[in-house]
């Protein structure tokens, strides 16, 4: 059910359960809303025998929680958040009560019967939302903060919770405010063909803002694959080693492996994270020559795993690695543009300083015209080079070419947005050369805004906002 946070809603007063469900040391329900503190007092008794509502902002109290046959059923912390310094901006009740699952529900059901309601998916960060102690793009942070997996994808989110992304909108928008103010006004003074706005200036301006936006919306291959995991495929020939390198990255038996041709028909998958990076490696079913249905099946989804893919390990067997080159480069390098292609020639243990020459050789000539390419040998039966292998993975990612403040974005929703923004400005550009009537500049630079808005919830809808709160969980 979709929560319309109208005026009557944000005056009630709502509680949840906010650390993970089931059983532990502790559990801490949130209360939130006009009557938090009210409410709390009449289920909780403080150990020096002072009501909350007589207590000190931002302090935490121990005392027991009453059950209404007024038996104790809890000593616990309450931790007292007045409005409007609290995490929702209004006043706020966080009590820390020991992990059982009957004493969470009962404490919720005492609260819910002294006048509480069960909050809704998210209510508490839309609340900060609406009460703006967050944009939306902070809150949606929140969210990315709570499945953070790796260092990076840790460090993105609180980037962004911190406001760093919509600092960077918010200069944007205000520059274009000013400009389409001094456009709009000329409209007024038709007549007399004034220009208020130097349209060299605007002219600049625009390029700048075309620019940081362009900058923005390119970052986010790089954000979505850290926040969901870099897509990595194993392509290869039957029986080159991509099941056993497979198992050596995620350190288990994860793939089947066996000497006969064929073993892997479909695509396997696992995550592992290097460095703070999480990667998700793919392994495939091996390319080659098949009149088996099932194993077509196998290779034609290999396909769509290697378009998908930003990093691929094309792993050849060493020992006939001229064969398997000569056969699958066409069918694989002409896909592998845009990517980083890492040509790994395995089972080298079995080959000797001569050959390794002549494959270092022939990977120079294949590469020549391709950037974004590695070699590297490696034996996984023997586990030889996989730390080097692992190295590479996370240099290629080159998350230190991005500095500590560089924004990068990470959400589909914002991606839209800018890609919609970036239509406009440039449409705003292409006016300016060709001469365009300050009406139709003002309404381009007006959509650029509007999207830029969309993003940090200038610009929203009830529509929008029930669909990325309802993903949260409750109690946040």
């Amino acid at each position: 059910m979709e929560l319309e946070l109208n005026k009557n809603l944000l005056e009630e007063t709502i509680c949840a359960i906010s650390t993970a469900p089931g059983r532990g040391g502790i559990a801490v329900i949130r209360v939130s809303g006009p009557e938090a503190i009210g409410i709390t007092d009449r289920i909780f008794h403080a150990a020096n025998g002072k009501p909350l509502a007589q207590a000190k902002p931002n302090t935490a109290h121990y005392g027991s929680i009453i059950a209404d046959d007024g038996k104790p059923l809890d000593d616990v912390i309450a931790t007292l958040f007045v409005a409007p310094h609290s995490f929702t901006g209004e006043d706020t009740l966080e009590i820390s009560c020991h992990g059982s699952l009957y004493i969470q529900q009962q404490i919720i059901a005492l609260l819910l019967r002294k006048g509480c309601r069960l909050a809704q998916p998210g209510e508490f960060t839309r609340r900060a939302f609406t009460n703006g102690k967050l944009d939306l793009s902070q809150a949606e942070a929140v969210a990315d903060l709570i499945a953070s997996t790796s260092a990076a994808s840790h460090r993105l989110a609180m980037q962004q919770m911190r406001g760093g992304f919509s600092r960077e909108l918010a200069r944007l928008r205000e520059q274009l405010l000013t400009f389409v103010s001094l456009v709009e006004l000329e409209l007024d003074f038709s007549e007399e063909e004034v220009e208020f706005a130097d349209r060299k200036k605007l002219t600049d301006l625009a390029c700048e803002i075309e620019r940081v936006i362009k900058r923005l919306s390119d970052s986010f291959n790089l954000g979505n694959a850290i926040k969901n995991g870099v897509p990595t495929a194993i392509i290869g020939e039957t029986n080159a080693g991509k099941s056993t390198l497979l198992n050596r990255l995620v350190k288990e038996e994860r793939a089947l492996v066996s000497d006969i041709h064929g073993t892997t028909r479909d695509v396997i998958e696992d995550t592992v994270v290097l460095q703070g990076i999480t990667f998700r490696f793919i392994d495939t079913a091996g390319i080659r020559e098949t009149r088996d249905t099932i194993e077509s099946m196998g290779i034609e989804r290999t396909y769509q795993k290697l378009d998908q893919a930003t990093i691929v390990i094309w792993l050849i067997d060493a020992t006939h690695a001229p064969q398997e080159i000569e056969e699958l480069s066409e069918k694989i390098l002409p896909r592998c543009h845009g990517k980083h292609l890492i040509i790994a020639f395995n089972k080298v243990d079995k080959i000797d300083d001569s050959t390794r020459q002549q494959l270092t050789r022939l990977y120079e000539r294949l590469t020549r015209e391709m950037p974004h390419t590695s070699l590297l040998f490696l034996s996984a039966s023997h586990n030889q080079n996989i730390d080097t292998l692992e190295s590479l993975l996370t240099e290629t990612v080159n998350l230190s070419d991005n500095a500590e403040n560089d924004i990068i974005v990470t959400n589909a929703r914002h991606y839209e947005a800018l890609m919609h923004a970036h239509n406009a400005i440039q449409r705003t550009l292409d006016g300016l050369q060709s001469g365009l009537s300050g009406d139709f500049l003002a309404q381009d630079i007006r959509e650029c805004m509007h999207y830029l808005g969309e993003i940090t919830g200038q610009i929203s809808t009830d529509e929008i906002l029930g669909t990325i709160f309802s993903k949260f969980c409750i109690g946040k």
